[in-house]
C-alpha cells in the first residue's frame, strides 16, 4: 500500500475533507470544519494535508497560523513574537490506523511549520486517550504542561468530556529532530520502575476495568508516572460511570502534578502487575530554556 500525503486545494478535495472527519466526530454539522472554512484556511496561510490511497482520502490535518497571546494583558507582546500553528484536528479512517499515516502527517506538518520560520505547533487532547498520547508524546516528542478545564466551553452537563491537555510540539527542537528520524525514546516502563519512579495515582486492577485510586501526596522526585487506562474508550462503552469518575480523577491529578512543576515528557505502557497498563510519564526538572532550541 502506497499513501501520498499531499495539500488539499481544491473545493471537491474539501468536500472529501468534510466527509472524512465525519467518520470520526458524527453527521453533526456542528462538529465539522465547513468547506468554507477549509477553503479559507488553505487560502491564508494555514494548510489541509490529505493522506491518499490512490483517489481516496483516507487521513488529514487541518492547521492555522495562531497567536497564544491575551490581547488584553498590559504587558502583552506583538502576536509576531507569539506565532504558532494551531493543528485543529486530526483523522485517519479506522481501517488505516495503526499504519504510521498519521505520524506521517504530522511530519508533513512540522515541514511546513519550519518552511515558515514557526517553531511551535500545539493542539489539544483528551487526557484519557492512550493511543493518542502514544503518538504524540512517545513518537513526535511533544511536550504538555497545561490542562484545559472544559476547553471548549460547552454547558456543565456536557463540560466534563472537554476538559483537554494541551500538547506543544516545538519542531526544531532536538528531541523532536530526532523522532522525525524515527530515534524516538526507548525508556521501557521497567526502566523507569528501575529507578524508583513513583506512581502518584496507582490504579486498582482488581475488578474488569482498572479503577481510579486517590491520587497520593505530589512526589518530590526527578520523574513521575500519572495512570490512565489503556483502554479508555471500551471503558467509557461499557460504563459511563466508571468514565466519568475516571475524568475528575485525572482532572484532579493532572491539575495538581502540573501545578507542582512537572512536564508531561513521555507516554509508556507495558506489563505491571497482571496486565499491561499504560502511564504518562512526567519530569520535574526538564530544560526549560532546551524545550525552545
Amino acid at each position: 500500500m502506497t499513501i501520498n500525503i499531499r495539500p488539499l486545494l481544491r473545493a471537491a478535495e474539501h468536500d472529501q475533507a468534510v466527509e472524512l472527519q465525519k467518520s470520526y466526530w458524527g453527521e453533526d454539522d456542528g462538529n465539522q470544519v465547513p468547506r468554507h472554512m477549509l477553503h479559507s484556511i488553505s487560502r491564508y496561510g494555514g494548510h489541509i494535508l490529505g493522506a491518499f490511497d490512490k483517489d481516496r482520502l483516507v487521513g488529514l490535518v487541518i492547521g492555522f497560523i495562531g497567536a497564544d497571546i491575551d490581547v488584553d494583558a498590559p504587558d502583552a507582546r506583538p502576536a509576531m513574537a507569539n506565532l504558532l500553528i494551531m493543528s485543529k484536528r486530526m483523522v485517519v479512517l479506522p481501517a488505516y490506523r495503526g499504519r504510521n499515516i498519521g505520524f506521517r502527517l504530522k511530519l508533513a506538518q512540522r515541514d511546513l511549520a519550519i518552511k515558515q520560520a514557526i517553531r511551535l505547533v500545539t493542539w489539544t487532547v483528551d487526557p484519557l486517550l492512550a493511543p493518542n498520547a502514544h503518538l504524540n508524546i512517545r513518537k513526535l516528542g511533544g511536550v504538555i504542561q497545561r490542562y484545559e478545564v472544559n476547553y471548549f466551553g460547552l454547558e456543565p452537563s456536557q463540560s466534563l468530556r472537554s476538559d483537554r491537555l494541551v500538547v506543544e510540539w516545538w519542531v526544531t527542537q532536538r528531541r523532536v529532530k530526532e523522532r522525525a528520524r524515527g530515534r524516538g525514546s526507548a525508556v521501557t516502563l521497567q526502566q523507569y520502575f528501575d529507578v524508583n519512579t513513583p506512581i502518584v495515582n496507582r490504579a486498582d486492577e482488581t475488578r474488569e476495568w482498572l479503577r481510579p485510586r486517590g491520587m497520593t501526596d505530589v512526589p518530590n522526585s526527578t520523574f513521575a508516572l500519572v495512570e490512565i487506562p489503556g483502554d479508555f474508550g471500551e471503558l467509557e462503552a461499557a460504563d459511563r460511570a466508571l468514565a466519568d469518575e475516571w475524568r475528575y480523577h485525572i482532572r484532579d491529578v493532572f491539575r495538581q502534578i502540573l501545578a507542582a512543576g512537572y512536564i508531561v515528557t513521555d507516554f509508556v505502557s507495558g506489563a505491571f502487575e497482571t496486565r499491561r497498563r499504560s502511564f504518562y510519564l512526567l519530569s520535574r526538572h526538564f530544560d526549560q530554556r532546551e524545550r525552545r532550541n
